[in-house]
């Protein structure tokens, strides 16, 4: 065998492990980065909402993933709809919306999405933004003080985050991605949160541009194998 193609089978291995390594750490890169637990009731979309973010250098599979509040109990937990997977640094927005089990979920979660778009983007999403939905019994966001707590597709719990009485019109920013008690409220101009009408926040980032999926995986796997050549030389 010759050296030249020993150099590529080496360079392979190395790649592929530091891929192995990176979609094994993918998950922990979740953060839970903003949330909105007034908006049900001071909101004209009339819904609840919280924002997943990928952090980390590889996409995550978010399919079968669930949400609870405080009661921290996977047996309360409801299902993430209408996202499958978060692409590095890729934000999803969810919002509360009708159960699952409910055979008009679908129709329900789309008229409930497109009010949340119409008042924070005037009726045009960004390219790149994703929204989803949940939804049931028990999973409603209190004003007083709650949490959100992500469990993965195994019902192994990804993070979570808790927070005290809320102030209508400002969401909770956690782009730091502290996993526990929050407190921080969004602030114009401040990890990308601009204001509509009296409400605040940053919904589909945590830095002001949303990224598109596609660009952020092409640049993930050019910066794998650049890392696996510079290693390699």
């Amino acid at each position: 065998m010759s050296q030249s193609r020993k150099s590529w089978i080496a360079l392979t291995a190395v790649a592929a492990s530091a891929l192995v390594a990176l979609v094994g750490t993918a998950q922990a890169a979740v953060i839970i980065s903003e949330v909105s637990p007034w908006s049900s009731g001071n909101s004209p979309y009339q819904a609840d909402w919280f924002e997943l973010t990928n952090t980390g250098a590889a996409a995550v599979d978010i399919t079968g993933w669930k949400m609870d509040d405080n009661s921290f109990n996977i047996a309360n937990a409801v299902g993430l709809r209408g996202v499958a997977s978060l692409a590095p640094g890729q934000s999803a927005v969810f919002v509360e919306s009708v159960a699952a089990s409910d055979p008009t979920a679908a129709l329900i979660d789309a008229v409930v999405q497109g009010d949340f778009i119409d008042f924070w983007f005037g009726g045009s999403a960004p390219v790149g933004f994703a929204i989803g939905a949940y939804g049931g019994s028990g999973t409603g966001l209190g004003t007083g003080g709650d949490a959100v707590v992500i469990y993965d597709a195994s019902d192994v719990e990804v993070t979570r985050v808790s927070f005290g009485a809320s102030t209508s019109g400002f969401t909770f920013d956690n782009a730091a991605g502290i996993n526990g008690a929050i407190s921080q409220l969004s602030a114009v101009g401040v990890n990308g949160a601009f204001q509509v009408a009296n409400e605040v926040g940053s919904p589909g980032t945590i830095g002001g541009v949303i990224p598109e999926p596609a660009s952020f995986a092409l640049a993930g796997l050019g910066a794998l194998a650049f890392a696996a050549l510079r290693r390699r030389k």
